[in-house]
């Protein structure tokens, strides 16, 4: 073969390679006179975390069945959209295989991931096709922290619940001797360290740092080594699966002190399978109470009435984040990613959990922390703290 066929066949050659790894065109199609729109959205579906990841996949269900019965139209064509769900397993590598996955789906924009230990690696994946992320529940500060351009989320972020829980602890629940334990994910790592700051800050002690992971049931020799330091205060920061033998081994091992969570421990759930050890535990929530929320109210009923059970935690922000994302097409009049991508950036969306726009990082501006108590088997709003750290009792 003579050197200029081999140069020109190793020019086309690139030219299909570069096209190959390009960024699709089309990600929607036409089916019955229909633009067909796919949005993607991911949460551990199985697994400890599943009851969670089903509550937000429900909440985006919600919002696209919303969307399809009002004929919305965009660019001068009727949309229909789809939801694609897929399951990351709560676990980091899964996550990157189904990003993988969505993107050469070419879905038009994702809801999710759950978790910040999943949003984090798969939110670069996102970001070399171009496609839109909102988080619903991803509250880790190195999520919306990398410079990327396509991620946002609508709830308040782990420096500002971190904060919140270190002053409500110190100031409000007069803590001195505090233990902190977490569960070294990208979540209760972080949470744990914005709380170590924020209560140290405030006055607090810190008497021990401990450690174990997500999939861990018996913490007997964390919480033994923690009873010799006589603390007034455990800090968890994790999830409800952990939350629960947690809670029971504190009261087994007759450790009397307040026991304390981020969001990872608000839930039903942790009532429901915690039983009288759930009673006085402490959570926060980086949001507003759900009965404080515009839209709060009706939204519970008619997901009771939809699926025969009361919200988990973050369907309301799921149902938020595709409407947000929606709006940001409208606003456009396109559903292509790289053109509704700049209107995402500056929306101002009214949503059921409140008034929903992106800072230029894509962290949502003016967020809240409520901190709750379990009393009497429910959880009880206690205080919301704003943006600026001013609280307001509930």
């Amino acid at each position: 073969m003579s050197i200029q066929k081999t140069s020109l066949y190793s020019a086309i050659a690139s030219l299909i390679l570069l096209a190959s790894c390009g960024k699709s065109e089309a990600p929607a199609h036409k089916e019955n006179n229909e633009l067909i729109v796919k949005i993607g959205v991911v949460a551990p579906l199985t697994g400890p975390q599943a009851h969670i990841g089903k509550d937000s996949e429900n909440g985006a269900r919600m919002a696209i069945e919303d969307a399809n019965s009002k004929g919305i139209i965009i660019n001068n064509k009727k949309v229909h959209f789809e939801l694609i769900s897929e399951d990351d397993q709560a676990d980091p590598k899964t996550a990157t295989i189904v990003a993988q996955k969505l993107a050469d789906a070419n879905v038009n924009g994702v809801i999710g991931h759950l978790n910040s230990g999943t949003s984090i690696p798969a939110s670069r994946i996102y970001s070399n096709h171009g496609i839109p992320q909102i988080s619903p529940s991803a509250t880790a500060v190195n999520y919306t922290a990398q410079g990327l351009k396509t991620t946002f989320r609508v709830i308040a972020n782990d420096g500002q619940q971190g904060r919140a829980l270190g002053e409500f602890v110190a100031s409000t629940l007069q803590a001195k001797k505090i233990a902190v334990i977490d569960d070294r994910s990208a979540y209760g790592q972080g949470l744990a360290d914005e709380f170590e700051r924020s209560a140290k800050s405030y006055g607090g002690q810190i008497v021990a740092r401990e450690y174990t992971n997500d999939k861990a049931v018996d913490f007997t020799a964390v919480l033994t080594s923690i009873k010799s330091k006589n603390p007034d205060l455990i800090f968890f920061g994790g999830m409800d699966p952990q939350g629960v033998p947690m809670a029971k081994q504190l009261k087994s091992l007759g450790l009397d002190v307040k026991f304390v969570m981020g969001d990872g421990g608000f839930t039903p759930k942790l009532i429901e399978l915690a039983g009288d050890a759930a009673e006085g535990v402490y959570a926060s929530q980086p949001s507003l109470p759900l009965e404080q929320m515009p839209g709060g109210s009706n939204f519970s009923q008619r997901y009771m009435a939809k699926y025969q059970q009361p919200i988990q935690q973050y369907a309301p922000y799921c149902y938020d984040a595709v409407n947000v994302m929606i709006a940001a097409m409208q606003k456009a009049a396109s559903v292509e990613p790289e053109k509704y991508l700049s209107e995402l950036g500056k929306i101002t969306h009214a949503g059921i959990s409140g008034n929903i726009s992106f800072k230029e990082n894509g962290d949502i501006k003016g967020g809240s922390v409520t901190l709750y108590q379990v009393r009497q088997g429910k959880w009880q709003p206690l205080q919301t703290i704003n943006e600026d750290g001013i609280a307001s009792q509930d």
